[in-house]
């Protein structure tokens, strides 16, 4: 398998004679670099050779150097024998016949999300039963239940490289999955497979399963609700309840932690046990637990409340001085938001407002409750030091402007 120093004319020669053998040589122009030499279509194919542990020459990774022929081999000729083929594989897709689209009854993408302030916040809305259709081995899905008071928050797909074990088809063009490893990719939110080319393809139309969904905390908020078939994270809705039914009047509310150990607890609960978890003052008698559990969850959300891609626009909106001119601002920048996080922020805000307006005995107001949920909702993306020091009053003021004028905004 391995022939030294040779030269390309040698090892053109040496492949000849049998299609689909190979050989590794040694570069002679590029001493110490390595060249796995193949042999299809009549013809010598050269790749650079690289090993980290495994063996590689494009983004797949090889236990050992036979896989990594023998993976190549089929890439190569179905990519040569059916090229024409594969370039027209996502015209006409099953998934647009029998995908997410038909358990929906419309169609993907087309129909307007729902502005997050003309949400109903009724909490005992008639649930409608999903349609019950069986679906073959290649679409499979869950029976889905649609309720009216969860609105239909779209959602990307959270793809990742998979290795499949057995044969496997795309479910969004329906055809075979080719290769040793690496045949596709996965969504680790839903579970759907497809080919990498056809990811590119799929609506935004990810239903997260709670088979994929294993914990709360740190657990991307659109994903969250979606898998739970709610308008806002558990979290935030049993925290919120439990601190307004015992806690408005608690002096330093949000501003004094609780016991560290304790607020650990809580996450581990909501993480096994969802919204059966118990907070309730018979478990956590300091409610200082429960809002320090409600402001970890926000800390621990991989994309902020306050997304990284909305974040600029708040920080603009603060910085005018114009009162008029920084309301507006700021309505446009919610329009940024994710109808998710949007639905979220809005109920967190009115929430706060109702601290505010015990602030006689809590001795909480919106500037002090501005600095402490300012760096908790946004968190700067990618910023340099110093630039993301100075936002911090810009934060405070953004939290403190969406507390007093919750009304007018949302």
């Amino acid at each position: 398998m391995y022939h030294g120093m040779i030269s390309r004319e040698e090892t053109d020669q040496l492949l000849s004679v049998a299609e689909g053998s190979y050989l590794i040589r040694e570069s002679q122009r590029q001493p110490g670099t390595y060249t796995l030499a193949l042999r299809f279509g009549n013809q010598t194919r050269n790749f650079r050779l690289f090993y980290d542990g495994k063996h590689f020459v494009g983004e797949k990774r090889f236990e050992s150097i036979h896989d990594l022929v023998t993976d190549g081999l089929i890439t190569l000729y179905i990519e040569t024998k059916a090229a024409e083929y594969i370039s027209k594989m996502t015209i006409n897709p099953i998934y647009e016949h029998v995908g997410y689209t038909t358990l929906n009854r419309e169609p993907a993408l087309k129909k307007a999300l729902p502005v997050c302030r003309d949400m109903p916040d009724g909490k005992d809305s008639p649930e409608e039963t999903g349609l019950e259709e069986r679906l073959t081995s290649l679409v499979r899905r869950a029976t889905l239940k649609e309720s009216e008071r969860a609105p239909k928050y779209e959602k990307v797909h959270n793809f990742k490289v998979h290795t499949f074990r057995g044969p496997h088809w795309c479910e969004y063009c329906a055809n075979f999955m080719w290769g040793l490893i690496a045949q596709g990719v996965k969504c680790a939110d839903c579970g759907l497979n497809v080919h990498k080319q056809c990811s590119k393809m799929v609506p935004n139309d990810c239903k997260p399963d709670l088979k994929h969904v294993k914990k709360v905390y740190s657990c991307d908020l659109t994903t969250l609700v979606k898998a739970h078939n709610t308008k806002r994270p558990m979290v935030v809705d049993m925290c919120i309840r439990e601190i307004e039914a015992r806690g408005l009047k608690s002096e330093g509310l949000y501003r004094i932690s609780g016991f560290s150990d304790l607020i650990e607890d809580v996450k581990l609960a909501f993480d096994r046990d969802g919204e059966k978890a118990d907070i309730s003052g018979n478990v956590y008698e300091d409610i200082n637990v429960i809002t320090g559990a409600l402001k970890l969850y926000f800390r621990d959300l991989p994309i902020p409340v306050i997304t990284y891609d909305a974040y600029p626009r708040f920080i603009e909106a603060a910085k005018l001085t114009d009162p008029d001119e920084r309301l507006e601002a700021l309505h446009e920048a919610l329009k940024q938001l994710p109808p998710a996080h949007c639905e979220t922020l809005r109920y967190l805000m009115a929430h706060l407002k109702r601290v505010t307006q015990n602030e006689k005995d809590n001795l909480m107001n919106a500037e002090n409750l501005g600095i402490v949920f300012g760096p908790t909702l946004m968190r700067a993306p990618d910023l340099d030091a110093m630039t993301a020091l100075n936002d911090i009053r810009y934060q405070r003021q953004v939290l403190e402007l969406l507390i007093k004028n919750e009304d007018i905004l949302f």
